[in-house]
């Protein structure tokens, strides 16, 4: 019988080691995914596939949150009763081990409320994306001050050609003389030529 952590973070600038220091630490293995969204099915993720390949029945599965598991209700439901018909004790932070009945009911509803969190922040990003190219079309600059919409350019596309042309100068040199990857170079020569 092991005692495993899993964690989750959403973005590859995000660290687990939160979620460590919380659950305490003293597990027999821990595996995780950074860099992973909760809409990502907990089964299509490689660190929680691997956590599935491993656990045995008897095991205990500690999270920091839930939603670790996931944010759409019907998947965080399903993979908890999967877990639970493998005989894996499912232990969250702050609720304690969950079991059949009652436990169920409480999953079901966290994963509804986990679930409402990732639409309100699509909402959210809906939103601040519509405000921007609003602002965009109406003033030249987004509603905080950008000039574009999506990540600021590496460098300026014609002035880039213009010395790879002028300098009779390959991709990868062009791409040394600038400090840019060749897909950035390569674009900028599709997009001017």
């Amino acid at each position: 019988m092991s005692r495993i952590a899993y964690y989750r973070v959403s973005t590859g600038d995000q660290s687990v080691e939160a979620q460590r220091l919380a659950l305490g630490g003293s597990f027999d293995r821990e595996f995780e995914d950074v860099g992973v969204s909760g809409s990502t099915k907990a089964e299509d993720r490689p660190g929680f596939a691997k956590l599935l390949s491993y656990v045995r029945e008897g095991d205990t599965l500690c999270l920091y949150a839930l939603d670790r598991l996931g944010r759409d209700a019907l998947d965080v439901q399903a993979m908890v009763r999967r877990l639970l018909d493998m005989g894996v004790t499912l232990d969250v932070r702050g609720l304690g081990p969950i079991g059949r009945g009652a436990g169920e009911i409480v999953v079901a509803v966290l994963a509804q409320i986990a679930d409402l969190e990732r639409q309100r922040i699509k909402e959210r990003c809906d939103a601040g994306r519509e405000a921007a190219r609003e602002a965009l079309k109406a003033t030249g600059r987004t509603h905080k001050g950008k000039e574009s919409l999506g990540r600021p350019k590496a460098a300026n596309a014609a002035e880039v050609v213009a010395w790879r042309k002028d300098n009779g100068a390959s991709i990868r040199e062009t791409c040394e003389q600038f400090g840019l990857s060749k897909a950035t170079v390569t674009r900028y020569c599709a997009a001017v030529a």
